[in-house]
């Protein structure tokens, strides 16, 4: 059993930043590649960012691509999402993910576990 705790959202200006973080329980959290889904009002949960169990490759989706950086630290249990040049349209409800499978394209049906969420509100 893992949990999943984000942390780090909140409003923020276009062009701004913010850094979230994802603090996991027990002593699995190596065994796991892990990500970011993010859902805005009204639309489907989407996955933004991956990175492997070791750290050592991530993925990222198009629209984020040069503005968002996931890294981990597996020794902290911890999973971070440096967000840069943030956009309105990067408003949603930020999901922690972990997955077993080894593919760092996720998708919601191979995540085993999520956390609860944290906001993102980026105004104009």
């Amino acid at each position: 059993q893992v949990q999943l705790v984000e942390s780090g959202g909140g409003l923020v200006q276009a062009g701004g930043s913010l850094r979230l973080s994802c603090a996991a329980s027990g002593r699995t959290f190596s065994s796991y590649v892990m990500g970011w889904f993010r859902q805005a009002p009204g639309k489907e949960r989407e996955f933004v960012s991956s990175i492997s169990r070791s750290g050592g490759n991530t993925y990222n989706v198009d629209s984020v691509k040069g503005r968002f950086t996931i890294s981990r630290d597996n020794a902290k249990n911890t999973l971070y999402l440096q967000m840069n040049s943030l956009k309105p349209e990067d408003t949603a409800v930020y999901y922690c993910a972990a997955a077993l499978i080894l593919q760092l394209r996720m998708v919601p049906n191979s995540v085993d576990y999520w956390g609860q969420g944290t906001q993102v509100t980026v105004s104009s």
